[in-house]
């Protein structure tokens, strides 16, 4: 422990934290969070984004501190960052989402709960001091959904998000070729060819079968069959995916603010709108459903432009650095959503990984600040950015 303790500490940047996870998991579970659908084009493309974005700092300005504090739907964060919704991460680590929301109320950031949970929402309400939404699919129907729904009112989740981009579940080429489908959903010869990978990671399989193995999906309960099984959460879920025309009965239920997740163009964000959505979030799921689509951050501004004052706009995929958070809030995002940065913390050493992932970005975020000459991060615009033309 206490060696994985000073490798976490080393650790510089959120590539550091990916590499040490790579060690950790067997590489069917690595696959699962590095990787994208299909070609991994968009997966690609969500990185040089961001690259395309230069810095035009105002120099020789003295900043001693910087002001990293935003409100985000009425909530107070130490930093325009919540942790974005990641199903299956007890399989990384027993921790799962009640590590990474412990984590994420210490820092006085937020997190957004997946439905795709392998702990009961409940438990990670209690875990968390500070503010975790809840997003929703449809999985199991929509009497799983309203249960769910209230069972999180009734323990104090204010906020819903749902995840508009998953009619099916994007081929993620790199996942079935070495096994995540078959490790999940498949029988006991299925798996047999990954045996060598997963017994070459005895401290993850040691975690893993401590845990009991593969979790169950406690926040998605039918009335027919009681909680879900992980290996039928894909077959459940291409069975109902949200459409538009669920909105009315959604809204019934939940009182709170909605933020529909998912939105990469001008029409969806008005959509989005004409429902009633607080707030959107530009995302292509960080590259794991359609490949092909852009970059989040290259569709960003159009998003802003349509939404205007109307509701606020958020941002997710390919964060990797605080700078991003920067480029990212100059192109007119109030905060964004980071998944996998923290996915490899918590998989390279639980909730003191993915504390290690949220330091690096606000230290990236505050030096980046003092960098530009700006004092705030409510003070930065897009005249501290330089856009390339996207070739």
């Amino acid at each position: 422990m206490a060696l994985i303790s000073s490798r976490i500490s080393r650790a510089v940047n959120i590539e550091d934290l990916c590499e040490l996870a790579r060690r950790r998991l067997p590489r069917i579970v690595f696959n699962y969070i590095d990787g994208g659908a299909e070609a991994e084009w968009t997966l690609r493309e969500n990185r040089r984004a961001f690259d395309a974005v230069t810095f035009r700092p105002s120099q020789a300005i003295a900043v001693p501190t910087c002001d990293l504090r935003t409100r985000v739907l009425g909530t107070d964060l130490s930093m325009p960052l919540l942790l974005a919704p990641v199903g299956y991460l007890r399989v990384m680590h027993p921790g799962g989402e009640i590590a990474a929301a412990r984590a994420a109320s210490k820092a006085g950031v937020g997190m957004i709960l997946s439905t795709v949970s392998g702990h009961r929402l409940e438990d990670v309400k209690t875990a968390s001091t500070g503010q975790v939404w809840y997003q929703l699919y449809l999985t199991g129907g929509r009497a799983a959904a309203e249960n769910a729904m209230r069972r999180a009112i009734d323990v104090g989740y204010t906020v819903l998000v749902i995840t508009i981009d998953s009619t099916v579940i994007g081929h993620r080429e790199r996942e079935s070729r070495d096994g995540m489908e078959q490790f999940l959903r498949g029988n006991l010869w299925s798996k047999i060819p990954f045996v060598s990978d997963i017994l070459t990671h005895p401290r993850w399989l040691a975690r893993f079968l401590l845990d009991g193995g593969l979790p169950d999906m406690p926040n998605i309960v039918t009335p027919e069959r009681g909680v879900l099984r992980v290996r039928d959460a894909h077959t459940a879920m291409k069975r109902q995916a949200f459409s538009w025309s669920d909105m009315p009965w959604i809204r019934a239920l939940w009182k709170g603010p909605i933020v529909i997740k998912g939105v990469l163009t001008a029409e969806d964000a008005r959509r989005s709108l004409d429902h009633g959505a607080a707030a959107v979030v530009v995302s292509n799921h960080g590259g794991r459903q359609l490949d092909g689509v852009p970059a989040s951050l290259q569709v960003l501004p159009e998003v802003v432009e349509e939404v205007k004052d109307r509701a606020e706009v958020l941002m997710d995929s390919g964060i990797r650095r605080g700078s991003d958070i920067v480029k990212a809030i100059c192109l007119g995002a109030r905060a964004v959503l980071c998944g996998r940065s923290y996915a490899y913390g918590l998989a390279a050493a639980g909730e003191p990984g993915v504390t290690r992932s949220i330091e690096m970005l606000r230290n990236d975020l505050e030096r980046c600040l003092k960098l530009l000459g700006c004092p705030s991060v409510n003070a930065l615009t897009r005249s501290y950015v330089s856009v390339a033309p996207h070739r």
